[in-house]
Protein backbone atom coordinates (compact mmCIF):
# COMPACT_ATOMS: atom_id res chain seq x y z
CA UNK A 1 0.00 0.00 0.00
CA UNK A 2 1.44 3.47 -0.86
CA UNK A 3 2.29 5.77 1.91
CA UNK A 4 0.25 8.45 1.49
CA UNK A 5 -2.11 11.18 3.75
CA UNK A 6 -5.20 10.32 5.29
CA UNK A 7 -7.63 12.44 6.95
CA UNK A 8 -9.77 10.25 9.77
CA UNK A 9 -12.76 10.90 11.55
CA UNK A 10 -12.07 11.96 14.98
CA UNK A 11 -14.52 13.84 17.97
CA UNK A 12 -17.86 14.65 16.37
CA UNK A 13 -17.01 12.96 13.38
CA UNK A 14 -14.93 16.04 12.14
CA UNK A 15 -11.26 14.76 10.11
CA UNK A 16 -8.16 14.93 11.46
CA UNK A 17 -5.94 15.05 8.43
CA UNK A 18 -2.24 12.93 8.64
CA UNK A 19 0.64 13.23 6.65
CA UNK A 20 3.19 10.87 6.15
CA UNK A 21 6.34 11.72 8.28
CA UNK A 22 8.37 8.73 7.95
CA UNK A 23 9.56 4.98 7.58
CA UNK A 24 12.31 3.54 9.87
CA UNK A 25 13.35 0.06 10.77
CA UNK A 26 10.15 -0.77 8.93
CA UNK A 27 7.74 1.35 11.23
CA UNK A 28 5.53 4.01 8.97
CA UNK A 29 4.24 7.43 11.06
CA UNK A 30 1.98 9.58 10.07
CA UNK A 31 1.31 13.02 12.07
CA UNK A 32 -1.26 15.53 12.27
CA UNK A 33 0.68 18.73 12.72
CA UNK A 34 0.48 21.34 14.51
CA UNK A 35 2.84 23.58 14.09
CA UNK A 36 4.56 22.88 17.29
CA UNK A 37 6.16 18.94 16.88
CA UNK A 38 6.05 18.10 20.34
CA UNK A 39 2.40 18.88 20.27
CA UNK A 40 1.57 16.54 17.29
CA UNK A 41 -0.50 13.52 17.48
CA UNK A 42 1.21 10.10 15.86
CA UNK A 43 -0.20 6.96 14.14
CA UNK A 44 2.79 4.39 13.53
CA UNK A 45 2.26 1.53 12.16
CA UNK A 46 4.56 -1.58 11.39
CA UNK A 47 3.55 -5.20 9.54
CA UNK A 48 6.23 -7.93 10.55
CA UNK A 49 6.15 -11.82 10.40
CA UNK A 50 7.28 -13.69 13.87
CA UNK A 51 9.37 -16.49 14.54
CA UNK A 52 6.77 -18.42 14.62
CA UNK A 53 5.95 -17.41 10.72
CA UNK A 54 2.65 -15.37 12.09
CA UNK A 55 1.97 -11.87 10.58
CA UNK A 56 1.61 -9.36 13.19
CA UNK A 57 0.09 -5.74 12.96
CA UNK A 58 0.79 -3.18 14.96
CA UNK A 59 -0.73 0.24 15.32
CA UNK A 60 0.14 2.92 17.84
CA UNK A 61 -1.20 6.09 18.51
CA UNK A 62 0.22 9.04 20.87
CA UNK A 63 -2.02 11.86 21.13
CA UNK A 64 -0.04 14.72 24.00
CA UNK A 65 -1.67 17.68 25.44
CA UNK A 66 0.56 20.54 25.46
CA UNK A 67 0.68 23.60 27.21
CA UNK A 68 2.53 27.08 27.90
CA UNK A 69 5.11 26.94 30.56
CA UNK A 70 6.79 30.08 31.78
CA UNK A 71 10.41 28.64 33.07
CA UNK A 72 12.51 32.02 33.59
CA UNK A 73 10.24 34.25 32.01
CA UNK A 74 10.41 32.19 28.94
CA UNK A 75 7.23 30.95 27.38
CA UNK A 76 7.76 27.17 25.90
CA UNK A 77 5.28 24.35 25.07
CA UNK A 78 5.16 21.35 27.16
CA UNK A 79 3.90 18.12 27.34
CA UNK A 80 1.58 17.55 30.39
CA UNK A 81 0.16 14.36 29.58
CA UNK A 82 -0.60 11.87 26.58
CA UNK A 83 -3.24 9.43 25.57
CA UNK A 84 -1.63 6.51 24.27
CA UNK A 85 -3.25 2.91 21.97
CA UNK A 86 -1.22 0.38 21.34
CA UNK A 87 -3.27 -2.30 19.07
CA UNK A 88 -1.79 -5.48 18.01
CA UNK A 89 -3.17 -7.97 15.69
CA UNK A 90 -1.84 -11.63 15.14
CA UNK A 91 -2.87 -14.01 11.45
CA UNK A 92 -1.59 -17.52 10.82
CA UNK A 93 -0.72 -17.49 7.47
CA UNK A 94 -3.38 -19.57 6.47
CA UNK A 95 -6.10 -16.95 7.38
CA UNK A 96 -8.11 -15.97 4.85
CA UNK A 97 -8.94 -11.65 3.79
CA UNK A 98 -12.22 -11.87 5.61
CA UNK A 99 -11.35 -13.56 8.96
CA UNK A 100 -8.49 -10.43 9.03
CA UNK A 101 -11.07 -8.31 8.31
CA UNK A 102 -13.63 -9.99 10.70
CA UNK A 103 -11.39 -9.11 13.66
CA UNK A 104 -10.39 -5.89 12.60
CA UNK A 105 -14.83 -4.80 12.48
CA UNK A 106 -15.33 -6.72 15.75
CA UNK A 107 -12.66 -4.92 17.19
CA UNK A 108 -13.65 -1.21 15.69
CA UNK A 109 -17.16 -1.81 16.83
CA UNK A 110 -16.36 -3.03 20.13
CA UNK A 111 -14.83 0.57 20.43
CA UNK A 112 -18.58 1.87 19.53
CA UNK A 113 -20.49 -0.69 21.66
CA UNK A 114 -21.72 0.69 25.45
CA UNK A 115 -18.87 -1.53 27.37
CA UNK A 116 -15.89 -0.46 25.09
CA UNK A 117 -17.74 3.23 25.28
CA UNK A 118 -17.57 3.42 28.59
CA UNK A 119 -14.28 1.53 29.39
CA UNK A 120 -12.53 3.90 27.52
CA UNK A 121 -14.42 7.38 27.99
CA UNK A 122 -15.67 6.91 31.58
CA UNK A 123 -12.54 4.57 32.70
CA UNK A 124 -15.20 2.42 33.94
CA UNK A 125 -14.59 -1.41 34.90
CA UNK A 126 -16.98 -4.15 33.79
CA UNK A 127 -18.38 -6.01 37.07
Amino acid sequence: MQFAPVAINGTLGLPVNFTPRDIKDGVATLVHGTGVPIADTRISMQSTRTTAGRRKVSVKVAVPIVQDVIVNGISRPTVVRTGYADLSFGFDETSSTVEREHVMLLLANWFSSPYGAAMITNLDSLY
